[in-house]
């Protein structure tokens, strides 16, 4: 596929996203804005707002860190790259800040590590990482923070990793 033909798909694809928000109102605009995604990134998954992730999600692509609002998600059945495992939730009030968050996803995170993967985080050969509120979320009401566990290694994971004692 040349880059033309594939510039042509995307314009083409965001017009017709464009006139379906004007017809239909924008309780849809995250689902369009979905499938564009998809449609430009053709590869395993469907996009999904991460404020839509639950315990059991499988994801797949890597994230470079940093701020993010949505991620790919797959069956757990088909090779993936992490799995959520646990959520947790920080008490209302002002935003406590990265430090205080973080010291409470890294604890959350790890004392629900060992009865989803069924073995002490130490002697397993998988990790940890987290989602969790940004200043930015947190003024929105976002108070959850999401555990998933991935492989150090970079390798795909196939099934869901739910009491695999690895």
């Amino acid at each position: 596929m040349t880059t033309e033909t594939i510039w042509r798909r995307t314009i083409a694809i965001a017009a017709v996203a464009a006139a379906a928000v004007v017809l239909s109102g924008c309780s849809i605009l995250d689902q369009v804005t979905d499938e564009i995604s998809d449609a430009v990134d053709p590869g395993a998954g469907t996009t999904q707002d991460i404020f839509t992730l639950v315990v059991g999600d499988c994801e797949v692509g890597n994230q470079d860190g940093g701020e993010v609002s949505s991620t790919k998600t797959i069956d757990c059945a088909e090779p993936h790259d992490a799995e959520v495992y646990t959520a947790s939730y920080l008490e209302d009030g002002d935003f406590p800040g990265d430090s205080v968050i973080e010291e409470q996803a890294t604890n959350d995170c790890y004392a629900g590590f060992s009865s989803f993967m069924g073995v002490e985080y130490e002697d397993s050969v998988y990790d940890f990482s987290w989602y969790y509120p940004t200043e930015g979320s947190w003024s929105e009401g976002d108070r959850e923070i999401l555990c998933l566990v991935y492989d150090p290694a970079g390798n795909e994971i196939t099934g869901s990793l739910a009491d695999s004692g690895l």
